[in-house]
């Protein structure tokens, strides 16, 4: 029945499958920590490399992905990317000491890297650019339903069952998903892929991972931490000579020069701000709900949740409402509704209803499907066939790195204010002076949001005509990509 399925909705279905998992993971784990602390009797700093080691092996095979899937098939690598999660996430269940389990998450973090990203591609591909606020109604689901899920799975699974079920409940995923797209997806591959640019790739990984390895320590220690101020810097030098060498390279890794096209690099910027808003909020509200309400971390879950109610009910109606009025408006409505109800926190209190919370989180949900829905359709307006690939691989670092920017952006000003107020974590004689701290986080949180619909003032819609409705009947047909023979 499957085959009568256009194929399009089809390359939707199995990247569901892929991004699901991989964004799944990032949060399902969290639970787990101090559960798996206990077990393996490893202490708070050694425990965090579960989570930083699968963050950098992220950041070096990221950046490959989009070279990996245009020159070997997006095909082939994206079923070797699910067939190395699904695997890892395998062997992470049988782990039997704490350094057997790092080791098997950064292991995990290879195929996570390039699941993402080829998936987009793939799905952009498929999509004409009149339809890309369907297809980036599908990314948002995947996108925020899966961190959302997280809490609730894992806090259930770490209260009722095993740990190790936090990664065997990847397997039957991974293999649907891997039945599915060896059947029915078509092999493509970009003919001007060319050779691996090692240059690109030894700089690129190590940029960008002591980039994000600052950024995990900066959410702990802070951003005053000697290896933030060490790891940040070079981190970012080395990005900048990765941007110098690509510029220069004939067959790049990543091509900066997209960067020049004014609407990709302007969403670009403004996904970086919303994500970190975002995974922010999603990091402080679990610890205020289990901290200082006393909510189980399978409760916390269950309260959190409702935004992803929202984002799934919203994705459709937003890519419609997209359509009509474009990119910008729609963005500067989801952003301030992201905004609003990230404010609306700052009235939450220690008795607070678990109801009220649910509901601002489901008008969250609802604000951030429009975010979602025009950020992915926008910032691929303008891209075209050939150059999907790499700039997916911009699009998901992006993304990942706003990620981790804004949790530890928000971890260091809660740090800070549970400082300023005297308060402890947990500590119920400073839980008053902890609430404080916490509102003050969230009023941070918001303001990232506002910085992002700001941004988005300077996105114009023209550029994206051809992703909206009025822009259907002139825009002009892709180059469609080489289909190898066999497929």
């Amino acid at each position: 029945m499957i085959r009568r399925i256009e194929y399009k909705w089809i390359v939707g279905i199995v990247f569901v499958f892929g991004l699901f998992m991989d964004l799944l993971d990032m949060t399902i784990v969290n639970v787990a920590l101090p559960t798996l602390s206990s077990e393996f009797d490893a202490g708070a700093t050694t425990i965090e490399w579960v989570v930083t080691g699968y963050l950098l092996s992220l950041a070096v095979f990221i950046p490959v992905s989009g070279w990996a899937g245009d020159r070997f098939g997006t095909k082939r690598t994206f079923l070797f990317a699910l067939s190395v999660f699904t695997a890892a996430s395998f062997i992470c269940g049988l782990a039997w000491n704490v350094e057997s389990l790092i080791a098997f998450r950064v292991l995990q973090g290879v195929g996570g890297g390039m699941l993402t990203p080829v998936g987009t591609a793939m799905l952009y591909r498929a999509f004409p650019p009149a339809e890309r606020a369907q297809a980036s109604a599908i990314l948002a689901i995947g996108a925020v339903v899966a961190p959302a899920t997280g809490p609730v799975v894992g806090g259930y699974l770490v209260e009722f069952q095993s740990w190790r079920w936090i990664f065997f409940i990847n397997i039957p995923i991974g293999l649907l998903g891997l039945a599915i797209a060896g059947l029915f997806l078509r092999e493509e591959r970009q003919e001007t892929a060319g050779r691996l640019d090692v240059p690109g790739f030894l700089l690129a990984s190590a940029g960008f991972a002591s980039l994000l390895y600052a950024l995990a320590e900066a959410g702990g220690h802070g951003f005053d931490s000697g290896r933030v101020l060490l790891f940040g810097p070079v981190g970012l030098a080395l990005i900048a000579s990765f941007a110098l060498v690509e510029l220069r390279a004939p067959f790049p890794m990543i091509d900066v020069r997209l960067l020049k096209n004014r609407i990709f690099s302007t969403a670009n910027v403004v996904q970086l701000i919303g994500f970190g808003g975002l995974m922010g909020a999603l990091f402080l509200l679990p610890l205020l709900l289990q901290a200082e309400m006393g909510l189980s971390p399978f409760q916390s879950g269950l309260t959190t949740f409702p935004q992803a109610i929202g984002v799934a009910t919203m994705v459709q109606p937003a890519s419609r409402v997209y359509r009509s009025v474009g990119p910008r408006r729609t963005l500067i409505v989801g952003l301030g509704g992201v905004m609003l109800t990230t404010l609306a926190f700052v009235w939450v209190g220690l008795e607070t209803s678990q109801w009220w919370i649910r509901l601002i989180m489901l008008l969250r949900g609802f604000s951030f499907a429009y975010v979602l829905v025009s950020l992915q359709t926008a910032t691929f307006a303008t891209i075209g066939q050939a150059e999907m690939g790499r700039a997916s691989s911009i699009f998901n670092s992006g993304r990942q790195l706003g990620a981790s920017f804004g949790v530890a952006l928000l971890a260091t000003v809660l740090s800070s204010r549970l400082g300023h107020y005297g308060a402890e974590l947990g500590d119920p004689a400073t839980s008053a002076d902890a609430l404080l701290a916490f509102h003050e986080a969230f009023v941070a949180a918001a303001a990232l949001a506002l910085l992002g619909l700001v941004l988005a003032l300077l996105i114009d819609d023209r550029q994206a005509a051809g992703t909206m409705r009025q822009g259907e009947a002139r825009s002009p047909p892709e180059p469609e990509a080489a289909l190898v023979a066999g497929d």
